[in-house]
């Protein structure tokens, strides 16, 4: 399906049939993303590789070639991983040696724990890096360093569950009550469901705007529409949304 929109494309250039084959490959780019979300750095946010991610796909999806040999769903994974990665080296201030410094000392010790059914010591983990405890212990210094935290990052996983740091921090914020969080859940599926009623045209035309931060009148050059079209469809769009919701108002109140 995706192989013949994108021969239509080809064939076209239209750009409304690119946005839908870059709609159709966006859950491939969070797909990614998520995938490498042990190895980002605590400072860079998951949005921003996916932004990344988006910005790549958009271009490979002008750029493949089939007589290449790659299937598009192929040439389009490596692109986007590929820039994944460097978007993740770029953003990473430490160097690559301590990065690497950093897997092998935990190889060491899954190797250890594996082998003796329990944690190596520091003399012993020291011992398996050729290294004095001693320097051990400032190689093991600089890792920390390197590894500044962001509130998002995950303080606990159990299983399935995950826990963020900043939900381990006792706070008299309202957002935090789980009473609130639970209203905030419900709230944010009411709307969901609100907005996957909408045309598919007018979910376009959110996405462009809420997602992609265009303006009216390049949303407009996207859709090739005019710009007071979009804002007809746009002021539609919100008047559904509003009367899709009008019941819970109090609800939305009470979370906004």
């Amino acid at each position: 399906m995706a192989e013949q929109l994108w021969q239509q494309y080809r064939q076209t250039r239209d750009v409304a049939l690119r946005n839908r084959l870059v709609l159709t490959y966006v859950p491939l780019v969070k797909h990614i993303v998520y995938k490498k979300i042990r190895e980002l750095p605590p400072s860079c946010e998951v949005d921003d590789l996916i932004s990344c991610g988006i910005e790549t796909l958009i271009g490979a999806i002008d750029r493949y070639d089939p007589e290449k040999g790659a299937s598009l769903e192929a040439y389009l994974w490596t692109r986007i991983h590929g820039a994944v990665l460097d978007e993740l080296r770029r953003r990473d201030w430490a160097p690559r040696s301590l990065r690497r410094l950093e897997r092998d000392l935990l190889d060491a010790q899954e190797t250890f724990t594996g082998a003796h059914g329990r944690a190596p010591t520091r003399s012993e983990l020291a011992d398996m890096m050729n290294m004095k405890p001693a320097e051990l212990r400032d190689k093991e210094y600089e890792i920390r360093r390197s590894n500044l935290t962001s509130l998002s990052s995950l303080a606990v996983t159990d299983g399935e569950s995950e826990v963020e740091l900043i939900e381990t921090i006792e706070a008299d914020d309202l957002h935090a009550d789980p009473e609130h969080r639970a209203a905030r859940e419900e709230a944010s599926a009411k709307f969901r469901r609100a907005f996957e009623r909408l045309s598919p045209r007018e979910r376009e035309v959110a996405v462009l705007l809420y997602v992609r931060n265009l303006t009216l009148r390049e949303i407009g050059e996207v859709l090739e529409v005019s710009e007071s079209r979009v804002s007809q469809i746009h002021s539609q769009l919100k008047q559904r949304i509003r009367e899709r919701l009008a019941h819970d108002r109090g609800l939305f109140g009470e979370v906004a």
